[in-house]
């Protein structure tokens, strides 16, 4: 694997982000706040953010990132964090959940050790149907559901969702698990097991730059370009370069040309409550946790 160190530097990065990021959800302390504070603790060991910080409540199970303008705190929620870090397009990727209500020990369990038996099996060569069938097997002997619209991935070099995909639940097929990284990332639910996409969306990736006509949105196209490449922003960090209105107007220019992927909240069909858990592994002639 070329650049192995840098990516082992990713992951520990990202590792302690979540950490940190944990330890500071707090039920007065403010959504907002908290992602800007990972984003900043993963800059400043030296690594950039692979995608803005996302805190993911209750219902929610993935793609949540608070606007510049949410005064909402966390209070009594079941909380996902996700975050990721790239050191030179090398990404680690990794997520854990906090219960600030004391009631949801075992969903957290579920989708930690649902990770964790994933990892344990993983070898070069190995039916990648088996990491579904180990990971929903895992959920539901707690007595929850597996995400079933909801996978792990390859990760690649400035690419944080690449193929192979990486089921949470038992699939058919012969693909097999080829040398690489990859991210397992089960998430367990109370409720129907399904996600829909749901609102606002504040979570963009550059899809296909092409010509727009106001200044404005030029401008902020560059930017995208120039700063964030083909990782995901949010909208919260293009207000701190622009502003509100010349933020909102840009982006909705940029989305009718086609220049733009909107990443909306995930939220269970059902409203059940949902766990996450995730660690970016490199599988070779052995097995490694970069984020562990």
């Amino acid at each position: 694997m070329d650049n192995i160190e840098k990516w082992r530097k990713a992951g520990k990065i990202a590792s302690e982000a979540l950490e940190y990021g944990l330890s500071i959800i707090k039920k007065d302390a403010l959504l907002v706040d908290v992602c800007d504070r990972v984003d900043a603790k993963i800059i400043s060991l030296g690594g950039k953010p692979a995608f803005p910080s996302q805190v993911a409540l209750n219902d929610v199970a993935a793609h949540f990132c608070p606007a510049h303008d949410d005064k909402s705190v966390f209070g009594e929620s079941l909380v996902k964090l996700d975050v990721g870090a790239h050191v030179e397009g090398c990404i680690g990727d990794t997520a854990g959940t906090k219960d600030l209500t004391g009631k949801y020990a075992d969903l957290i369990k579920a989708a930690r050790d649902a990770r964790d038996a994933a990892v344990k099996i993983l070898e070069v060569g190995m039916p990648i149907s088996k990491i579904g069938d180990t990971i929903q097997e895992t959920i539901q002997g707690y007595g929850f559901s597996p995400v079933k619209n909801l996978s792990g991935h390859g990760i690649a070099l400035g690419e944080i969702h690449t193929k192979p995909t990486i089921p949470n639940i038992k699939t058919a097929g012969d693909l097999k698990l080829k040398e690489g990284i990859i991210a397992i990332e089960p998430f367990a639910s109370t409720g129907a097991g399904i996600v829909y996409e749901g609102s606002p969306n504040t979570l963009y990736a550059l899809h296909n730059p092409r010509p727009v006509r106001s200044p404005s949105a030029r401008q902020i196209l560059n930017f995208i370009v120039k700063e964030y490449q083909q990782f995901p922003f949010t909208t919260r960090w293009l207000v701190k370069e622009f502003g509100a209105g010349k933020t909102s107007i840009g982006l909705r220019e940029l989305q009718m040309a086609g220049c733009l992927e909107t990443h909306p909240p995930l939220l269970d069909q059902h409203h059940g409550m949902v766990s996450q858990s995730e660690h970016t592994v490199y599988v070779s002639d052995k097995v490694e946790v970069l984020t562990k």
